[in-house]
């Protein structure tokens, strides 16, 4: 077996990672990943080196880009943890990284509910951890996170000290990096719920079997926007999980809610969270699609209606398929609307940009003789904060529109 040349850091050997001439440009420019193809694989097979191994990245000339971890298996082969020379990654490295990342967010929510970190957006590729008050929970999505869960662990132990930390590891973007599937409890006892507090509402979430780690922070301020607009309002949640939006609006006086969903758990949960707040919701399980056109048969009519669905396009190949589902799932949800009602549009699909999307509604409209104004436009919270150079950190539109009837 060909072993990749050795460097000292800190006291300590380092695999060397060699990249071909002037593929170090885009690294110089801020990116933290590697792919495969353009590794000089000649002087530094990838072959030698174990998933989820540290190394030193050097550019053709010798110049030292960073320490990364690496996945000689992925596409994504390696990705930069860090650039000063003197700090290897490690549990400080880690530490450090979580010690900034909470700096932002104490300064910007009162109540620890929110994202504590967004992976390379917070110079930790691969790792997402949420809290919800005295909890955290976990997901590593990559082999070099995987690798160094155990100092994830110490570090989030000494930065927060949650009563307990759940890594949920069940994403399938691990089967990418040829990681298991798990969920588990690495600190304190085994936790099964947590509480969120968002909009004056408390919100059961499920921490073993919901969705992502169990709440959606992303849209949080887009939920906040959303409160504006339902006072003494009829309001349609699609695609409602966990009741986020639906008893957001119910709270802010809506004067009747309905949430959507196709899991019969998540519509258990959100009526817990319904009844524990006090806040008269009706829910209806169903497809989205089926339930909406079911609601048009019925000839109902709702002053807000907010489609919030999965995302529809996961790969570029997807687009075609994916538009034309936004496009339908706008025109039924426009068909719901009165003469003048709001549509809150959203789309966590990284590869359908945010003028495709308003495209999509206006198609949608002018299919219906309606015309759509677009009043407001939103994307995820500073807690997800984008990465400059790696546009894949920017994911969220949240389209609001006035529907009138022209």
């Amino acid at each position: 077996m060909t072993h990749p040349p050795e460097a000292k850091a800190d006291g300590q050997e380092w695999p060397e990672l060699r990249l071909k001439p002037r593929e170090d440009r885009r690294l110089a420019a801020g990116h933290l990943w590697i792919f495969s193809n353009e590794v000089d694989t000649a002087r530094t097979p990838l072959t030698a080196f174990e998933k989820g191994a540290i190394c030193r990245v050097v550019g053709d000339r010798d110049r030292f880009l960073g320490f990364a971890y690496v996945n000689p298996h992925a596409l994504i082969c390696a990705r930069i943890l860090g650039r000063d020379g003197r700090f290897p990654p490690g549990r400080s490295l880690i530490v450090h990284r979580l010690q900034v990342a909470l700096a932002l967010r104490e300064r910007l929510y009162p109540a620890p509910f929110y994202r504590l970190v967004y992976g390379e957006s917070d110079g930790l590729p691969g790792l997402v951890l949420d809290r919800y008050g005295d909890v955290a929970v976990g997901q590593a999505g990559t082999a070099g996170m995987e690798a160094m869960k155990d100092a994830v662990v110490e570090a989030v132990r000494k930065v927060i000290d949650p009563r307990a930390f759940v890594w949920k590891n069940d994403s399938g973007a691990r089967e990418l990096e040829g990681l298991p599937s798990y969920v588990e409890t690495a600190l304190g006892d085994p936790v099964d719920h947590a509480w969120v507090e968002e909009n004056g509402v408390r919100f059961k979430v499920p921490l073993g079997g919901g969705q992502k780690t169990g709440w959606f922070y992303d849209q949080a301020s887009n939920r906040r926007t959303l409160l504006k607009y339902v006072a003494g309002r009829r309001v349609l949640d699609v695609f409602s999980y966990l009741g986020a939006w639906g008893l957001s609006a119910a709270r802010a006086g809506a004067s009747d809610v309905l949430c959507v969903d196709s899991s019969a758990p998540a519509l258990e949960l959100l009526a817990e969270s319904a009844a524990e707040n006090g806040l008269p919701v009706r829910t209806m399980r169903d497809d989205a699609f089926d339930a909406l056109a079911a609601l048009r048969e019925a000839g109902e009519k709702f002053d807000v209606v907010i489609v919030d669905p999965p995302a529809f396009i996961k790969r570029r190949r997807d687009i075609p398929k994916g538009q034309a589902a936004y496009r339908k799932l706008n025109q039924l949800a426009m068909q719901l609307l009165p003469r003048d009602g709001i549509l809150v549009s959203c789309s966590c699909s990284h590869h359908l940009a945010q003028d495709e999307l308003i495209g999509a509604i206006q198609q949608s409209a002018r299919h219906l003789n309606r015309f759509a104004q677009v009043v407001e436009v939103g994307g995820h919270g500073p807690d997800h904060p984008i990465h400059p150079a790696i546009p894949e950190t920017r994911y969220l539109k949240a389209i609001f529109c006035r529907v009138v009837q022209e």
